[in-house]
């Protein structure tokens, strides 16, 4: 049995700021954190909180699994690159790119756009030190990161592992990108988000006398290649919540939140009194998924 013993979702507002300020260790820190690293800050460390890890650094039997979306970018921050990479006939030139047009972009953006850095932010500040995997970019990868923590538990490899889905997709970038796909989404269906649950082994929480919120009860996680060459069917990412003892929206209606989306909808499934549900997933990569979860009376 796998207990969750915390639990966090953050859902922006189109425009809505995210401050990660009261979970990082140093304050200064902050301007290195794109919107993404926050996210994943703040999620991971109500999480936390609400698991009664806080107080101490969790340390090397506490692992970090997390999945995250498309790298994120904003237009006024590739436009200088782009211009500087032109050729006289206005086509991109590698040449020109790598004389000249990398040099156009803020020094920062090598923090904020990476991939792994919401992992390394999650991690330095809270003190994880255990085995991680970082996956890339869709809500399937989060079943991914989902179905390695479980196996870590089940090994014996970590006493507590933190699953952490986060995704930055109102940006210039992924909206370019989600426009291009075989089964557009548009971009005001995109949303910011980040979900973060605190799995731990029964016999650790028991030591030291954490409240159980509930139970991963089984995930499950299957990949159906196709080929390539031949134009397979868009699939969209769609959540599908069964089984709940109270109508809940899956996990937000219309929206598309990436990597955050599964673990959103199980907190506003246990927001919304649900005590069992099944969550269902089929992404366009490939991924189905599906995963049984029983929440705990308080």
């Amino acid at each position: 049995m796998t207990l969750v013993t915390g639990l966090a979702s953050v859902v922006l507002s189109p425009g809505e700021p995210c401050d990660p300020s009261p979970f990082l260790r140093e304050k200064k820190s902050k301007k290195y954190l794109g919107l993404q690293d926050a996210l994943a800050v703040v999620s991971a460390g109500r999480a936390l909180a609400a698991a009664g890890l806080a107080a101490s650094p969790p340390g090397e039997r506490t692992g970090l699994y997390l999945a995250v979306g498309y790298i994120p970018f904003l237009e006024r921050d590739i436009a200088p690159v782009l211009e500087a990479s032109l050729d006289e006939r206005g086509d991109f030139s590698p040449a020109r790119f790598g004389a000249e047009g990398y040099t156009r972009a803020h020094p920062l953006l090598a923090f904020r756009c990476l991939p792994n850095m919401p992992a390394y932010h999650v991690a330095a500040n809270f003190g994880i030190e255990g085995p991680y995997a970082v996956l890339y970019p869709s809500a399937g990868q989060l079943y991914v990161a989902l179905e390695e923590a479980a196996l870590a538990l089940d090994r014996g490899e970590v006493d507590v592992a933190l699953v952490v889905g986060v995704a930055h997709q109102r940006n210039y970038l992924v909206e370019h990108h989600m426009r291009r796909i075989d089964d557009p989404v548009p971009a005001d269906r995109l949303l910011d988000a980040s979900a973060t649950v605190v799995l731990e082994r029964v016999d650790h929480a028991a030591r030291r006398g954490a409240r159980a919120v509930g139970e991963l009860a089984s995930v499950e996680v299957a990949y159906a290649p196709f080929d390539p060459l031949a134009r397979a069917p868009a699939k969209r990412e769609a959540a599908a919540v069964v089984g709940a003892s109270a109508a809940v929206a899956a996990p937000i209606e219309g929206a598309e939140l990436g990597p955050a989306s599964p673990l959103v909808a199980l907190a506003r499934a246990w927001e919304g009194g649900a005590v069992e549900l099944v969550h269902r997933l089929e992404g366009r990569d490939g991924i189905t998924a599906e995963s049984r979860w029983i929440r705990r009376a308080s």
